[in-house]
């Protein structure tokens, strides 16, 4: 349909988004990739091991276009890859699987009742689901004790409440009342996509049976456990004596929007006790998690404060309250995730590592690290039986899917081909990885994707992607937002550079943009496009066009004051225009201090320095302007200014807005009017020849 109001925006009809999800019928030959077909990948996580290790537990997200959501479910498949099977299905969400001891029950969360709450289901028996909560407000996360006695659950309530009906009732008034004026006295007002109403996520335990009223193990504490807007479950682990449970929480008090202390905490299941700090440092303290013979405790910790990028360092610590070491100083990769091998000799880490998420080993006596896995995205380890780990494993080719590998060598074993038929059925393009000296003549890396159908006779024009964070990475991942193939499919060849800023290369490399923005990235995008070029042929360097999200939009605002005549065409999504009023309607404010070093009045020429708009004067290349009307990282007016400019300078351009997205867009049908709109625009002004 069309709106005449709005004669420039074309959105796609429902008709021909119903099928988008749709797989290719057998026997049809091979089709370039799409969003259709990137929206028809099941996505495969938090794969749970069994007792004993033999089964394998996951969740499993299709997409629903004519809901306009994602759809999980709950699966299951051996050790050994035999025998998958759905556990199951219903068209609400089922999700966060966990097993009891006796390797047959498994509670999970489910909205099938109306609200989201636990439910169990005997995987042997099967049948149906029994409920187990059924309380008054939404479960939104779930953890069980390794007794199988207790379930630890967060949610959402008013900390001077004394029970949960109070909450409840509150929420009830609130939502009858006719003024919707909120008052604040402290920072967060709103955080990420959500405006702060006063509640706080809090952790509580009751029994397995579901039975009793539910206890406030956080009480008194004016923080979310889980931390927002992303923590979970990862941040809890109950103690190996099941009277116990340590977390993560960030008290701050009114510092909270500025700080990134994040500490351990623990607390008794039965309430007995205000929560207890177990760690001062002044940074990040996080993913708690004890030895199987419980021992020692093993967590990740940053080290300098206000800094979300720094690198995570594997302290030890004996049991709750002993002396504590730090695992592997030496080794200059920040892990992300960590599990235990079953007799507690090794813990398994996955970390970024030069265009890749590797899964290593590290022997808990003496630090020495091995690389057990090393090529793709791999991630969320998983102890299986005969001491073998699991693991989730996908690529720039392929989506995620289950393997396993024997910790003394070996090669790994792919468990499951969920998305093989889907894959088949599309045409990729080859993926390398080049290298080239960027910046202070320091080694820097790229992906080249080759267009679908590649043809090194022909010239093809580029999509020169660049990434956000700025502390991230576009390493060899299927992403489901910005995925390479989707643009190699369209007949693109694709150049995605980590610039300086980029993680998985060293910590000095990750801290090198802090206060240049603008000065050793560019460089690095400079030089590398100009490498990628030069040492392919068949990309056409006349016709290329530069498109970023967050981080990237920033630089693409950047590129087209300061380099405006090197592209055809640019894109830029939730991007900064203003860097020093960012700073000013942001809300995490520890992000903008770190990056230019304080705040605009302590430092403002940081701030001038890398300033976009104090070159919107030079712009003059075609520009795509995208944002979110729920981004509060990174706020609308920064996306409604751009195109401000854009048009008053005359220079050809379009804006896509979303009301309903926040930084991300995350629904299919946005989703692929996005993919539909940045296409059509780079195609215009790189598959048609320039104006004269």
């Amino acid at each position: 349909m069309s709106d005449a109001r709005f004669p420039s925006l074309a959105l796609a009809p429902l008709a021909a988004l119903a099928l988008a999800a749709a797989p290719a019928a057998a026997g049809e030959a091979p089709h370039p990739f799409s969003v259709h077909d990137l929206l028809a990948m099941e996505r495969l996580s938090d794969p749970r091991a069994a007792p004993g290790g033999e089964r394998i537990l996951f969740t499993l997200r299709a997409t629903d276009l004519e809901a306009n959501r994602g759809r999980t479910d709950l699966w299951l498949v051996g050790a050994n890859g035999e025998g998958l099977r759905r556990l199951t299905d219903h068209p609400e969400a089922d999700s966060d699987g966990r097993w009891a001891p006796d390797g047959r029950t498994v509670y999970f969360l489910s909205s099938r009742s109306g609200s989201s709450q636990v439910w169990k289901l005997d995987v042997e028996a099967g049948g149906e689901p029994v409920q187990v909560t059924d309380l008054p407000l939404d479960v939104g996360a779930l953890e069980l004790s390794p007794d199988g006695r207790r379930l630890a659950l967060s949610l959402e309530v008013f900390v001077d409440c004394p029970d949960l009906a109070c909450t409840r009732a509150r929420l009830d008034e609130r939502e009858a009342s006719p003024v919707r004026a909120r008052i604040y006295d402290a920072l967060f007002v709103r955080h990420w996509d959500s405006w702060e109403d006063g509640r706080r996520a809090h952790l509580f335990v009751l029994p397995a049976d579901g039975g009793g009223a539910p206890v406030d193990v956080t009480a008194g504490l004016d923080a979310d456990v889980p931390s927002k807007p992303f923590g979970g479950v990862e941040e809890i682990a109950f103690t190996p004596e099941g009277d116990a449970i340590v977390f993560t929480a960030r008290v701050a008090g009114r510092e909270e929007a500025w700080s990134t202390n994040l500490d351990l905490w623990v607390a008794p299941l039965d309430g007995s006790s205000a929560p207890r700090r177990l760690t001062d440092n002044p940074a990040t303290d996080t993913q708690p998690r004890f030895s199987p013979d419980g021992r020692m405790l093993a967590y990740l910790a940053m080290s300098r404060p206000g800094y979300e990028a720094d690198r995570q360092r594997i302290l030890l610590r004996a049991g709750i309250d002993g002396a504590e070491r730090e695992l592997a100083a030496g080794w200059d990769r920040s892990p992300g995730e960590l599990a235990w091998s079953a007799d507690g000799r090794t813990l398994y880490a996955t970390a970024a590592d030069v265009g890749q998420v590797a899964l290593f080993a590290i022997d808990v006596a003496s630090g020495a690290v091995r690389t057990l896995v090393g090529s793709g995205t791999n991630h969320a380890p998983i102890r299986l039986a005969a001491g073998r780990i699991g693991f989730l494993k996908d690529h720039l080719k392929g989506p995620a899917e289950l393997w396993s590998v024997d910790p003394d060598g070996g090669d790994a074993l792919r468990l499951t081909r969920i998305n093989d038929a889907r894959v088949a059925a599309t045409k990729m393009g080859e993926a390398r990885q080049m290298s080239f000296r960027g910046a202070g003549g320091d080694t820097v890396f790229a992906y080249v994707v080759e267009p679908a159908d590649f043809d090194p006779a022909k010239k093809y024009p580029v999509a020169f992607l660049i990434h956000g964070g700025p502390q991230g990475s576009f390493s060899n991942n299927f992403h489901y937002r910005w995925n390479p193939q989707v643009y190699a499919g369209r007949g693109y060849a694709v150049v995605m550079v980590d610039f300086h800023g980029s993680t998985g290369y060293g910590q000095a490399f990750t801290d090198a943009i802090r206060g240049d923005w603008g000065g050793k990235p560019l460089e690095d995008l400079k030089l590398g496009l100009a490498g990628a070029l030069g040492a392919h042929p068949w990309m056409d360097g006349e016709r290329v066009c530069a498109l970023g999200a967050s981080y990237g939009g920033w630089m693409v605002n950047w590129i087209a004051g300061v380099w405006p005549d090197r592209f055809r065409c640019l894109v830029s999504h939730d991007g900064f225009l203003d860097s020093r009023h960012s700073w000013f309607v942001t809300e995490e404010l520890w992000f903008p201090e770190w990056e230019f070093l304080g705040t605009p009045w302590e430092n403002p020429d940081v701030y001038a320095q890398w300033n976009p708009i104090d070159h919107v004067g030079n712009w003059r290349t075609p520009m795509l302007v995208v944002h979110g009307g729920k981004d509060f990282r990174v706020v609308e007016t920064d996306g409604l200014g751009a195109f401000n400019a854009l048009q008053r300078r005359g220079v050809p351009s379009r804006l896509l807005y979303f009301p309903d997205e926040n930084h991300w867009v995350l629904k299919p049908r946005n989703s692929i009017l996005w993919h539909d709109t940045v296409l059509d625009w780079i195609d215009r002004w790189t598959k048609a020849p320039p104006a004269p």
